[in-house]
């Protein structure tokens, strides 16, 4: 066909690659010069396994701003790195984005010249397929390639790293993105995690990226004294020392140690001053910092200055996430935390309202902030029925996930209270009705919805 190849055909050729451009990578614009921070860094300090791959989804994301001259250095480099070392089948990526680009810049002969490549080399692989491969280093690279572009994208990332490990099931690779997928979908106790985690470790032993996954699993169900083993072994590594910071120091959050976990944060900062990851997490650490100066706040009003202080502190690093990270939705609700805790009502109801009318919300996300919002509605605003609406909002996702479960106590809790209180009680006894039936205790269901009938037939004796 070469040179004249016409552009109908040329782009009918192209729609049957397996590349970024065919795999429906979901982020939003808004996310893009985050995300193109996040895989410049990756390709700067972190030691991962795929660098092509990184340079391929970076000539994908400057081709969404419109750089194809970008896109097309970024692709060089994936191509230079190929002639270093040749990676057979995957090379089919970066040959697919290669034509993609050239045809959206106008030159077809060249983008059909990388078809060609694409075509000889499944010619090469006695692929059935003229213009694509279905095999491990595919489905990996994709996999790593939706990992990376956000939450949107995990559960096919999931998929595409199982059909990966279908293929070869020990492969390092294939286990360390499967199991850092599952980590980011983890959501529940089920621990889904854990065990793919633990495999990758042993997979790969001197990778201390996946050790500190491995350590934050582990300080999840209990298991501390393997976690800080494994921590501490991260830490002493020099490879990727960036990212384990920023992990180790969720790590030491979670565990109480907020000075620890500042140390290093900042210490990541240095290397990754624009990260909206690292300012998110440093404001976490202030938001914790505030909650404990709280306790003592009616005590020592010197305390109850430092808690306003680390308020502010809080404040400030959420509002950088946001700067970097619009669409980050957590980083709203923190900052809405932090602000009812200070009595900012008119600012937390703002923030509180940008992310319940985010869009493209996974699940326990959602779950979890019709959740905070409640207890805002709660506990600062003391409108229990508009607390009560959002906790139902919340419920009416179907995910299994913590959140869920913090919503079943939540409305379990008010409707306890109501009903001592002698407030709707029909409304409230029914409520715990759906309470038990969400959790399958269907006879206590049943016992509810039954006393919330004969409720209504005291007070409306013609029901």
């Amino acid at each position: 066909m070469g040179e004249n190849a016409g552009a109908d055909q040329v782009k009918e050729n192209l729609l049957q690659l397996s590349c970024h451009f065919t795999w429906n990578l979901l982020f939003e614009d808004a996310d893009i010069p985050d995300l193109e921070m996040r895989i410049l860094e990756q390709v700067e300090f972190l030691d991962v396994m795929s660098p092509v791959g990184m340079h391929n989804l970076l000539a994908y994301v400057r081709h969404r701003k419109g750089q194809h001259e970008g896109a097309l250095q970024s692709l060089r480099e994936a191509e230079a790195l190929i002639q270093k070392k040749p990676l057979g089948k995957r090379s089919l990526v970066t040959w697919g984005n290669c034509a993609w680009v050239h045809y959206h810049m106008g030159s077809l002969a060249k983008a059909q010249s990388y078809l060609d490549k694409v075509e000889n080399t499944c010619k090469e692989f006695a692929s059935p397929f003229r213009y694509r491969m279905e095999c491990a280093e595919m489905h990996c690279e994709e996999g790593w390639a939706l990992l990376k572009c956000g939450g949107q994208n995990y559960r096919r990332a999931m998929k595409s790293f199982a059909k990966a490990l279908e293929a070869e099931p020990e492969d390092p690779e294939y286990n360390t993105g499967y199991a850092i997928v599952a980590y980011r979908q983890d959501c529940d106790d089920n621990n889904i995690s854990l065990e793919p985690l633990r495999k990758a470790v042993i997979l790969n032993p001197t990778y201390p990226y996946t050790k500190v996954y491995l350590a934050l699993k582990l300080q999840d169900v209990g298991e501390t004294e393997e976690a800080e083993r494994h921590i501490e072994e991260a830490l002493s590594s020099t490879s990727c020392q960036t990212y384990v910071f920023r992990y180790a120091a969720k790590y030491y959050r979670n565990k109480g140690c907020i000075d620890k976990a500042l140390q290093l944060l900042h210490k990541a900062l240095q290397t990754s001053p624009d990260s909206g990851y690292l300012h998110y997490q440093i404001g976490l650490c202030y938001k914790k910092q505030m909650i404990q100066l709280k306790k003592y706040r009616n005590k020592h009003s010197s305390r109850q200055s430092n808690m306003k202080k680390m308020a502010q502190l809080a404040i400030s690093e959420f509002q950088k996430t946001m700067e970097l990270r619009p669409t980050f939705e957590m980083a709203y609700v923190c900052m809405a935390e932090v602000q009812a805790e200070i009595h900012q009502y008119e600012e937390a109801e703002a923030n509180f309202q940008i992310a319940l009318n985010m869009k493209n919300l996974t699940g326990h996300i959602e779950q979890d902030i019709h959740l905070r919002y409640g207890f805002y509605q709660q506990y600062h605003q003391k409108s229990e029925d508009k607390a009560i609406t959002h906790y139902l909002k919340g419920l009416k996702i179907e995910e299994t996930s913590y959140a869920q479960r913090k919503l079943l106590k939540a409305l379990k809790t008010v409707a306890n209270k109501r009903i001592r209180q002698n407030v709707q009680l029909v409304e409230s006894t029914s409520l715990l009705g759906l309470v038990h039936k969400l959790k399958g205790n269907m006879p206590e269901a049943l016992l509810y919805y039954e006393k919330a009938l004969r409720l209504t037939g005291e007070m409306n004796p013609e029901f």
